[in-house]
């Protein structure tokens, strides 16, 4: 391994390295997203529910999905892909 990647490695894996990297590039924050009460109710109650189809359809409502997955920007594009595919939608509310 180069000399220069096994002291990065080394440094990453050391407690303070978020912080020191902090200091030399600082991130910007894009502020706090508010998220829409009757969605977010929407949201508590497919979860209690355990309505995991609607569950997807609340959280799809959302300016940005709580999770990263690589199939949600598909089931945003098709809503009819969510009752086509419940392995998919119970794995991702899982």
């Amino acid at each position: 391994m180069n000399h220069w990647t096994q002291l990065s490695i080394e440094y990453a894996n050391q407690k303070s390295y978020l912080d020191d990297l902090f200091r030399i590039y600082p991130t910007i924050p894009e502020g706090i997203r508010d998220i829409d009460q009757n969605i977010w109710s929407r949201v508590e109650r497919a979860y209690n529910s355990q309505n995991n189809q609607q569950l997807i359809t609340e959280l799809l409502q959302l300016e940005l999905f709580p999770i990263k997955d690589s199939y949600v920007a598909y089931l945003k594009h098709d809503k009819t892909a969510l009752q086509r595919n419940p392995q998919t939608v119970n794995r991702i509310c899982g």
